[in-house]
């Protein structure tokens, strides 16, 4: 009997290690698009990969219950725009976990975790926009939360940019918070610690090598080849581990000794610039999951971290003032096929992570130029309507369709891609005259013209791509 219980608690123990098993990661998913995939396929997606928590953007309630009874815990988000009421009524913040948590907390309900209160709030770029309103309304949606009795299960806190601190002198040991919200950043971090909520930070190592020239491209990964940074006896040769310890070092010089810290995204770009791109975002990946695999987090903050890949799926709508990057950190394609082999347990099993099942797309319907050379003074005008209103990032120096063959194939690329968000609404394929709607794909190799989902909600969401425009009436010129 002994015997067979040894088997047993080795077989337990087994399945408890076991590479399938994805512990602890979570995956952002933003509805920022033209057309989203189901919330059931969303629910697939997570539970054929293995993942086990999602971060929304918001509380939406019919996307929500698709989570009921999956075992999938959800981070519930509040966006910015929504934080002055909820900070200066509290009958707004009650009603809101009334209908947002209350409702889904039932017997094989949704496993709800935390409440996500504003979305990088203090964001350098806002200018100091939400700094009166963030810490009210987190107090107010934890006392709501408290008063439903949910406040033991379900905690408060909020996504923060890493740009809420700073180091000087580029060491960890130098990090503080930012001076025009470190006394924020103190009442919000003193109510976490009485609450035992995390903090949550994004990290992100592309940003770094973009927003730098200067910055070493070996320091973005994981593989020890870049020149270490050394700090009291520390030697860092990566990014995250130094900027996660910055935290650390800033979370210590406020009082804060010990805190849950959580990555809320982190992820590499595939579109929009030069090092956004597949081959990169690959290495990226390898690396970070081996490095979580080992569960030994950083020198100052040792251990299991739990972190938020971004993002689940690309966004063709996402504003892309910081980049043209924005709409491409998806994991998988806007339809929820993957985009390369990677492996979410680090055990260096890389293959194609599991894409949507049972996707429908819209007919087989491709928007191109119709070839009419004859009226191309009318073409910059209405390529940059397409632009503006479409999506003509992947065009990109450096993107899947930076090497379109002509200026004609870049054209219809731009034209198709309105024509789709639009939902191959017949009269998005005029253009004056200059498009035709065509059976054949006009996709190359290198370069996807997507196709529309079908019976997916839409949103119109103006942008513009005026790096990218330009490049392409640069070739006009030259016809």
């Amino acid at each position: 009997m002994d015997s067979i219980r040894v088997l047993i608690s080795w077989a337990f123990l087994a399945f408890l290690i076991s590479p399938n098993l994805v512990q602890g990661i979570g995956m952002n998913w933003g509805t920022q698009a033209s057309q989203n995939m189901q919330p059931s396929t969303i629910v697939q997606m997570l539970k054929d990969n293995k993942i086990d928590q999602i971060k929304l953007f918001d509380s939406d309630h019919w996307t929500v219950k698709f989570f009921a009874g999956t075992g999938i815990e959800v981070m519930l988000g509040i966006p910015n725009n929504q934080l002055a009421k909820l900070a200066n009524d509290y009958d707004k913040a009650k009603d809101w976990v009334k209908e947002n948590v209350t409702k889904h907390l039932y017997d094989g309900g949704v496993k709800i975790k935390y409440i996500a209160v504003g979305n990088e709030p203090f964001l350098k770029a806002y200018n100091g926009s939400n700094i009166k309103t963030t810490f009210p309304a987190i107090k107010n949606i934890q006392k709501a939360l408290h008063e439903a009795g949910h406040g033991d299960k379900i905690k408060v806190t909020t996504p923060q940019n890493a740009d809420v601190y700073e180091s000087g002198s580029n060491v960890p040991s130098a990090g503080n918070f930012r001076s025009d919200i470190k006394e924020n950043m103190i009442q919000i971090l003193k109510f976490f610690e009485e609450n035992n909520s995390p903090f949550l930070v994004n990290i992100y190592p592309f940003l770094s090598l973009y927003n730098n020239p200067d910055f070493p491209m070996e320091f973005a990964f994981f593989d020890g080849d870049a020149k270490p940074v050394q700090d009291k006896g520390i030697s860092y040769t990566n990014v995250f581990d130094a900027n996660l310890d910055t935290l650390v070092w800033s979370l210590r010089k406020v009082g804060i000794k010990k805190m849950k810290i959580i990555v809320g995204e982190i992820g590499w770009p595939t579109e929009g610039h030069v090092k956004a791109n597949v081959k990169l975002a690959k290495i990226f990946y390898d690396g970070f999951f081996k490095k979580m695999a080992t569960k030994k987090g950083t020198p100052l903050y040792p251990g299991d971290i739990e972190y938020y890949l971004f993002s689940l799926t690309d966004e063709n709508q996402k504003s892309i003032a910081p980049g043209d990057f924005e709409r491409h950190w998806g994991v998988f394609r806007y339809d929820g096929q993957p985009k390369f082999p990677m492996d979410f347990t680090g055990q260096g099993q890389d293959k194609m992570p599991i894409g949507a099942k049972g996707i429908k797309y819209m007919e087989k319907d491709w928007c191109v130029f119709s070839g009419d050379m004859k009226n191309m003074t009318l073409v910059p005008d209405n390529l940059g309507y397409a632009c503006s209103m479409g999506d003509c990032t992947a065009l990109n120096y450096g993107s899947s369709c930076n090497k379109l063959a002509s200026v004609q194939a870049n054209i219809s690329y731009a034209f198709n891609m309105y024509f789709q968000m639009q939902n191959q609404d017949v009269e998005a394929c005029n253009f004056q005259g200059l498009a035709k709607i065509v059976k054949a794909n006009a996709s190359t190799s290198e370069c996807l013209f997507p196709i529309a989902l079908e019976s997916a909600g839409t949103r119109l969401l103006m942008q513009t791509g005026k790096s990218i425009l330009a490049g392409l009436l640069v070739l006009l010129s030259l016809l």
